[in-house]
């Protein structure tokens, strides 16, 4: 249980949907175009989000925008308020690459996702 279910009583979406959200593990692996290989990621991204709707379509662009660049990437969900915190953002969600936080706070588009990984 993280802090802010005690303090609250409920867990509720970060961002300013306000969905209260059902109970997920803490990280979630994403399928994408690499599942299956024995190959090393060369890019990790992650979406940081308790589970709401906003989160789930920030996760579904960024999953697009990787497959459509063919990009060989390991995604992850982290849904747990507390381990979102040590990422240093206080809106969700949040898209992290390759230890940096590059968005908060907003559902990024997928070409707007695109640009994103083409600089990095």
């Amino acid at each position: 249980m993280s802090i802010f279910d005690k303090l609250f009583g409920k867990k509720e979406c970060g961002c300013s949907c306000g969905t209260e959200v059902k109970e997920e593990p803490k990280v979630q692996e994403t399928s994408c175009s690499c599942e299956g290989t024995n190959e090393v990621s060369k890019m990790e991204i992650r979406v940081l989000g308790p589970g709401c709707k906003n989160c789930h379509t920030l996760e579904k662009n960024t999953l697009e925008a990787v497959n459509e660049l063919g990009l060989d990437v390991k995604l992850t969900h982290v849904t747990d308020f507390a381990e979102i915190a040590t990422y240093g953002i206080m809106s969700t969600p949040g898209l992290w690459v390759d230890g940096k936080v590059v968005s908060y706070g907003k559902v990024l588009s997928k070409d707007e996702i695109k640009e994103l990984l083409k600089k990095l």
